[in-house]
């Protein structure tokens, strides 16, 4: 028997709220999955930074700087670093754990490595209280 005109309005509804349903979901999960990869980089660009800053901030440091005189960098100043820009990614940075190291038994000087780990606890937009963290490694050589 062959549907009356009203019949396949009703099941173009269902069909539309079937498939929306999932057509949603899949929307949703890219958004998602783009939000974690900007914030993956953000966190990766910020370790790089304090490598970076790590590098030219040795102990035999003593050059002047753009904004003034500069010499050895501390712990601390990496991590303001790599926090500070992790602050322009949107990051939050209270729960943005950096941990800085010298493998090469604690040497801060030239020729000697420097790793910089920044690890940060993503929460995706989701009613689950689910997190997830994410970590990035970068590492240098001691220049100055």
């Amino acid at each position: 028997a062959a549907m009356s005109g009203r019949a396949k309005r009703g099941s173009t509804l269902v069909e539309f709220a079937l498939i929306s349903v999932v057509l949603f979901l899949v929307i949703f999960g890219a958004l998602e999955m783009g939000r974690m990869v900007v914030v993956y980089t953000t966190l990766a660009n910020a370790a790089r930074v304090g490598a970076r800053y790590a590098i030219v901030h040795g102990a035999t440091n003593t050059g002047a700087g753009a904004s003034g005189p500069n010499g050895p960098g501390s712990v601390a100043e990496i991590v303001a670093v790599v926090k500070d820009y992790a602050k322009g990614g949107l990051l939050n940075t209270n729960t943005l754990a950096v941990t800085v190291t010298y493998p090469d038994g604690g040497a801060n000087g030239p020729g000697a490595r420097v790793r910089v780990r920044a690890v940060y606890p993503y929460d995706p937009f989701t009613l689950l209280p689910i997190r997830v963290p994410l970590g990035s490694n970068s590492e240098g050589i001691i220049t100055f």
